[in-house]
């Protein structure tokens, strides 16, 4: 019944082609913008190229560089409808988390579920509905228009009376998105409130309002009987307001237009990018460059007022990791002068200077970062939002602002910070750990599904083979401590990540003892442990390693493969040994012990004749015959029945290392 009804609700071709014609007018007037733009750069192409492979690592990379995944190549395939075509259920996940459209009124999003390859990724399509897949600012705007209604904590800072009606608004919003709130608020910072022209519909204010904390435009304008004011005046009153306030939209034809969805969407789009850039532009101007590096012993000692020019109501601090050369900046702290802090005219702390007290000897002191906040945005946290809505002290107000201790270091901080004000995600792998741990420990859930997509995806956790020597220098990676994070933190899609990266390097690790007590650990995390229940590590271990070899149980006889590779050793055996072991083509045939202590090497050239060890000669005609050498160095037939071999060679490590734990899974 189910299947029934989802074919019912696909179009039918003519209804496709209907659509995909109405679309392209639409985009040739002008009226709406090509979602998927042609694309032809390098870039783009590497892209297009990782999704058709399932590299997971190029295409996190390419979408942290801001290629545009929405875009098309010039065969009019988009990266989504190319890693859907080839069945990369991972890399249709990616694309999906990092925004990639997939709505099933368009003709690509109706491509992309007709392209699937498997009933597995055509349900996860179909599953990213548009809030999900194409509005990936929708948290940020939601959380701005609830403070215009919030109460609890108190972060509004500045009152704007109306007509009938005051609003508790926030000099830091009003600043980032009204040209004239900035000029005004620079020039007095201290300002409390702001009354707005008499005559003016207060329906006009509070739709412009709702624009500047990012919030829909209403379809209903709120005039007509009984409210004195008609539409018209209300839409009036809209265009005198966005005039005094500098803000570039033209507000009235955004409400006027909004009946057809999808050009209603990509204005809404459009308009929240905006409006994010606007307060990304202030947050970096204001928050991380007024940050302040001092020392940590002196760090408490910061006098922030809260009448400042930043608006700023709590401050947090960062220090760096200490390291060794902190001891001898400690030993003297007691010698030092104290350090006052001197503040503006605005209340933000200048620089301040001490001298030691003996010039010649090198001082090396933690150093720690303070950041000027507000708590309207800090409240996105569940930690910060139980700190200022409580009876703590850092929820009562006091002449100065109180200083909040994270415990992380200043770059992790700056992530956490740009986060909340902006939505952005952007980092690198080596801090993606220390992220992940900040972002639990503040109840982030956004960010931590961040950080555990970086660390899967740029962690190399799509290797199919063991890597060379140049790629396992390369990683820096511990997959012991992820995994352990993985467990701290309760993120799934790491324990699957760790356990893949193990299966498919399974030979380099199990014989590890930090992998044994690994696994131990494993089995220890369930409580009241009986004989029956199974280790959760190696459990996916094994799956991930039948999946690495390309076999399962119920497909693949594994003793008729070990079979046909023992006879086909056999073969290969007496066929060595009937030829006799003479070497051709200008090769000299050594045997004797005192031969082979004559050479410095396994091979020397003199006069262009090769000479080589009976061994060697032997593994090179073997080899010749297409087998395969396993890992315990035995030769198999092919390359199929050493995959064999090597799948039960290592399921029987793995069973030894549970004998030796003491183990039952």
């Amino acid at each position: 019944m189910t299947s029934e009804t989802e074919r019912a609700s696909l179009l039918r071709k003519d209804q496709l082609e209907r659509s995909l014609f109405e679309e392209k007018k639409l985009i040739d007037e002008g009226i709406l913008k090509e979602d998927n733009p042609l694309d032809t750069t390098e870039s783009f192409r590497i892209l297009c190229e990782a999704c058709r492979r399932g590299d997971l690592k190029v295409c996190q990379e390419k979408i942290s560089e801001g290629v545009n995944i929405n875009a098309k190549d010039r065969f009019d395939y988009t990266p989504l409808i190319l890693a859907s075509l080839c069945g990369n259920y991972e890399t249709v996940q990616l694309l999906l988390e990092s925004g990639a459209l997939c709505e099933r009124d368009t003709f690509q999003g109706e491509r992309c579920l007709y392209n699937a390859l498997n009933d597995r990724i055509r349900n996860l399509l179909l599953s990213y509905d548009y809030s999900k897949s194409t509005d990936p600012l929708q948290p940020l705007a939601a959380h701005l228009t609830s403070l215009l209604s919030r109460e609890q904590p108190q972060t509004a800072d500045i009152k704007v009376a109306g007509y009938e009606e005051t609003f508790n608004l926030h000099k830091f919003v009003l600043a980032g998105r009204s040209p004239y709130f900035q000029k005004k608020l620079a020039v007095n910072p201290e300002t409390t409130s702001w009354k707005m022209p008499l005559n003016l519909p207060p329906q006009s204010f509070g739709i412009v309002l709702k624009h500047i904390y990012l919030g829909e435009m209403p379809r209903d304008l709120g005039g007509g009987p009984g409210t004195g004011f008609t539409d018209s005046e209300v839409l009036a009153g809209i265009d005198r307001i966005v005039k005094q306030l500098e803000i570039p939209t033209n507000l009235s034809k955004m409400i006027l237009d909004s009946s057809d969805r999808r050009l209603a969407r990509q204005r809404r789009q459009d308009e929240v990018e905006r409006g994010r850039a606007q307060l990304e532009n202030w947050f970096r101007a204001n928050v991380l460059e007024r940050a302040i590096e001092i020392d940590s012993s002196k760090a408490s000692d910061i006098k922030w007022d809260r009448n400042n020019g930043i608006f700023a109501d709590v401050l947090l601090r960062a220090d760096e990791e200490e390291d060794e050369g902190d001891v001898n900046g400690l030993d003297d702290q007691n010698t030092a002068t104290k350090t006052r802090s001197n503040t503006n005219v605005l209340g933000i702390p200048l620089d301040s200077t001490q001298k030691s007290r003996s010039p010649s000897r090198t001082r090396h002191p933690r150093k720690s970062k303070v950041y000027p906040c507000h708590k309207a945005m800090l409240i996105r946290s569940e930690f910060f939002m139980t700190m200022f809505d409580s009876d703590f002290k850092e929820a009562q107000e006091t002449p100065h602002l109180h200083i909040v201790s994270i415990d992380c270091s200043p770059a992790v901080l700056e992530v956490i910070l740009t986060f909340l004000y902006t939505e952005r995600t952007d980092f690198s792998l080596d801090l993606a750990v220390d992220v992940l741990f900040a972002a639990d420990m503040l109840f982030l859930e956004k960010l931590k599904a961040k950080a555990a997509v970086v660390i899967s995806t740029l962690g190399n956790g799509t290797a199919t083979a063991m890597p060379t020597e140049t790629e396992r220098e390369d990683e820096f990676m511990d997959i012991y401590e992820i995994l352990r994070a993985a467990w701290l933190t309760r993120v799934q899609r790491l324990e699957e990540f760790a356990a893949r990266y193990i299966a498919y390097r399974l030979e380099a690790y199990i014989d590890d003892p930090d992998f044994a007590e690994l696994v131990k650990e494993s089995a220890e995390r369930i409580s009241a442990r009986q004989e029956t229940d199974s280790i959760e590590l190696l459990d996916d271990i094994r799956y991930y390693l039948s999946e690495r070899f390309r076999l399962r149980m119920e497909d693949v006889n594994f003793d008729e493969a070990i079979a046909d590779a023992e006879e086909t050793n056999v073969a290969v055996e007496h066929t060595s040994a009937d030829s006799p072991r003479d070497c051709k083509h200008d090769t000299v045939q050594l045997t004797g012990e005192e031969k082979l202590e004559q050479l410095d090497a396994r091979t020397l050239y003199d006069n262009g004749t090769e000479y080589r060890t009976e061994a060697e000669q032997f593994d090179s005609a073997i080899m010749q015959t297409g087998a395969v050498r396993t890992l315990d160095g035995e030769m198999a037939g092919d390359e199929m029945a050493a995959d064999a071999i090597n799948y039960q060679i290592l399921l029987g490590k793995i069973d030894r290392l549970l004998d030796q734990l003491k183990l039952d899974a």
